[in-house]
């Protein structure tokens, strides 16, 4: 088909692009777009970093000469393979372990301190969309509260909300958006009055979007006729577009030496601990990860790992099977150090890897990618037929000068919501079980007794840990139907 590269409507600079790296495929339907099309679709093609692309092709290329490559590039500083064979799980501080060599008295002391003083921010990852629950929409609006019914957002800030309370102090928010949630997540949180939240204390920012490509000739493919098939850069996106809009620079300028990271998808997510922060502080940590212990081999979750010198987290798709059941004499997995995607940073750390190029790999996923064919028909495929990429914000981890990883009980912090009801693990039926179990738990150390099959739930904004909940229930107090604790 011949190509209507009219200089006014394509710039031939993009044009030669495409056609010298083997991509004028996507032009083949130019000519029957309107004139909003183009220019929306020019304004995509603009942003495509063709030096990146012509890297993501290779890696494709390369996978199909070697189909046993794994899909990640080295990750060690020197640009040294990390060798399984010689790695081990690092050793773990664990909250409310006396035989720490940091006591926690010392820690939470030291935590407390460093949140009272101003001086930790937080960004949370909500780029996501709810269409594996079967909701339309960003998964932060997703109606998570067994009691109150209120979003992952809600829930999430309110965290917030109780730390400023308690400490009397501000702690900055940072909110990473996607091109499919940015404007809906800024519109809910405008409607929702920030949650309490001082707005000024508010950053949005966007990841950005990766073209996927088709999985033998690494050619790019379109969504719709004016429209390349794009995907969100992963997580690791965070750190380059934090630093592209002056997000660091905004959390310096509050004052902010650590910040945290967490996923909007864990309503259980505990990043201000004070025990947690304490141990980062202490440890003069520059990447302080939060691991659960990792009972089966197949569980959904990467691991924290050590080998000469360098710490770094390897994928459960990228851990052999073989490898990942293997156990120590006591019964627990020689790699148990579960990572759940919630991290402290020293803010300078992230500063210095902002300024690094190419700090972060590229991370190869085999996908079904709907595409527009070149009569224009849109193909479904039943099966995998093209490559996303993205970064992973705990690939940082081999260049850190120390990593502290602090181990958590899963059941006080850890509840992801990844998936539709009825799967076997990690539904919305599963996290409302597990908050409830943690409500009741905490409400019994305090002395409150719950009626069986009752549904109770903790109020974010208003309850950190057990020694907040006398302030809305006496001990010996029993409760007979569903309550929000703290919702006054």
């Amino acid at each position: 088909m011949t190509h209507n590269l009219f200089p006014n409507r394509l710039p031939k600079t993009i044009a030669n692009h495409l056609l010298d790296t083997g991509q004028g495929h996507i032009l083949d339907h130019f000519s029957v777009l309107d004139e909003r099309q183009k220019d929306r679709f020019i304004s995509q093609l603009r942003k495509i970093d063709f030096s990146l692309l012509a890297e993501m092709r290779q890696r494709i290329l390369g996978k199909q000469n070697n189909p046993h490559a794994q899909c990640v590039t080295p990750l060690a500083p020197d640009n040294n393979t990390f060798d399984l064979a010689t790695a081990e799980t690092p050793a773990c501080l664990r909250l409310r372990d006396p035989t720490n060599h940091i006591p926690p008295a010392e820690a939470i002391q030291q935590g407390d301190a460093v949140v009272r003083s101003g001086k930790v921010g937080a960004i949370l990852v909500a780029g996501g969309q709810g269409s594996r629950l079967g909701f339309n929409g960003p998964k932060g609006l997703f109606k998570i509260g067994p009691v109150s019914q209120a979003s992952l957002f809600e829930i999430l800030c309110g965290k917030i909300i109780a730390i400023t309370n308690r400490y009397g102090t501000s702690l900055p928010l940072a909110i990473m958006t996607s091109s499919a949630t940015d404007e809906d997540t800024k519109q809910y949180f405008q409607e929702n009055h920030f949650f309490g939240l001082p707005s000024n204390k508010v950053f949005f920012f966007c990841q950005k979007d990766l073209p996927a490509l088709h999985e033998r000739e690494g050619t790019l493919l379109l969504s719709d006729m004016g429209q390349l098939a794009m995907a969100p850069d992963g997580h690791g996106g965070l750190l380059g577009s934090l630093s592209e809009t002056d997000g660091l620079d905004w959390f310096s300028k509050q004052g902010v030496e650590h910040i945290v990271s967490f996923q909007v998808d864990n309503p259980l997510a505990i990043p201000f601990d004070s025990e947690f922060l304490g141990y980062h502080v202490l440890t003069e940590s520059c990447f302080t990860p939060q691991v659960i212990q990792k009972v089966h081999p197949s569980d959904r979750v990467g691991v924290v790992v050590e080998s000469q010198g360098i710490t770094r987290v390897v994928e459960y798709s990228d851990l052999p099977e073989d490898i990942a059941s293997m156990r120590l004499p006591n019964g627990r997995l020689v790699f148990h150090a579960g990572s759940i995607a919630v991290h402290a940073f020293q803010r300078k750390f992230l500063e210095r890897m902002a300024q690094q190029d190419n700090t972060l790999p590229l991370h190869m996923a085999h996908k079904s990618v709907p595409f527009i064919d070149s009569e224009g028909a849109l193909v479904s495929p039943k099966k995998p037929n093209a490559y996303k990429f993205e970064r992973f914000l705990f690939d940082l981890m081999p260049h850190a000068g120390t990593v502290t990883a602090v181990e958590i009980d899963a059941k006080q912090g850890f509840a992801p919501l990844k998936n539709t009801a009825g799967a076997s693990s990690d539904t919305a039926e599963h996290v409302r079980f597990a908050m409830v179990s943690h409500a009741r738990e905490m409400l019994r150390s305090a002395g409150v007794q719950i009626a069986e099959n009752i549904d109770v739930e903790l109020a974010a904004h208003s309850i950190i840990d057990a020694d907040d909940i006398s302030r809305f229930i006496q001990s010996g107090s029993t409760i007979v139907t569903p309550t929000v604790i703290g919702s006054s």
